[in-house]
């Protein structure tokens, strides 16, 4: 069987048991661990099914694990012992009869169709293994861990501010997110861009460009940054913190002039 069906008709199913799972707990959001997951779970099928497996495969897919693992623990422990995401209750508000049918699609298989196309450096470096380690290893390595320890450390730091209750109705405004409003998302796509650069030193895998491109976009411009914002506009706090940060890369904060400067 051609190995990319294969990979597709798993994560048909790894996702249709994580729809299962969504309706016995009752909570959509659980999409959202399943993510990381589902990543693991790929890159090593499409490693065991690679011919002669070389270090640079092993290495990727190590990488990929240990992103993988992490972001699922951080949204699980996150999601414990608190509602449903705000974001999964509106649409089942909102999709009323539809519910089922428009959570399995929207939500379970297409979020399955975004990781496999996510994947694709990973699936075309797997095809190209047997080449030996360079410069672009190293390049795409450091992009890696730069993003890895954003996204990380801001997570750590959005976690540890929130469970403090004086916090609440406050913004965080220090450590890597005054720097950027999103440096857990910035670290995110940072790491896809890193893999793809890996899979550079194997030959005919530009073409898996795809797969930061696809997550870039999805992040600033659909599911991550914007619905985010909107969601804390409504904070006046928050208005005042966008007017002086960088909303994706991270940049020194902007001076906002004072009302005496300005007259």
């Amino acid at each position: 069987m051609n190995p990319y069906l294969l990979i597709g008709i798993v994560l048909v199913v790894y996702m249709t048991l994580w729809f299962v799972v969504a309706l016995v707990k009752k909570r959509n959001d659980v999409a959202d661990v399943a993510w990381g997951l589902g990543f693991v779970l790929v890159s090593w099928l499409s490693y065991l099914l690679i011919e002669s497996p070389d270090v640079r495969s092993l290495l990727v897919v190590v990488l990929i694990t240990i992103w993988g693992l992490r972001l699922a623990w951080h949204i699980h422990v996150r999601n414990r012992g608190r509602s449903e995401d705000p974001r999964y209750r509106a649409w089942r508000e909102a999709w009323g009869s539809w519910f089922f049918i428009r959570s399995y699609l929207q939500v379970f298989i297409l979020q399955g169709a975004l990781l496999f196309a996510i994947a694709t450096p990973v699936f075309a470096l797997h095809r190209s293994a047997g080449v030996s380690l360079g410069i672009l290893d190293l390049v795409g390595f450091m992009i890696w861990v730069i993003g890895f320890i954003f996204e990380a450390v801001g997570d750590a730091q959005l976690a540890r501010f929130i469970r403090t209750k004086e916090n609440a109705g406050k913004v965080l405004d220090t450590g890597l997110w005054r720097y950027s409003r999103h440096p857990n998302y910035f670290g995110e796509v940072t790491q896809w861009w890193g893999i793809w650069v890996i899979a550079l030193s194997a030959p005919l895998t530009f073409w898996s460009i795809i797969g930061p491109l696809t997550i870039t976009f999805l992040i600033l411009k659909v599911s991550g940054i914007p619905m985010l914002e909107k969601r804390m506009s409504e904070n006046p706090l928050f208005r005042d913190y966008q007017a002086r940060t960088s909303v994706f890369f991270p940049l020194p904060p902007r001076r906002i002039p004072s009302t005496r400067e300005n007259a």
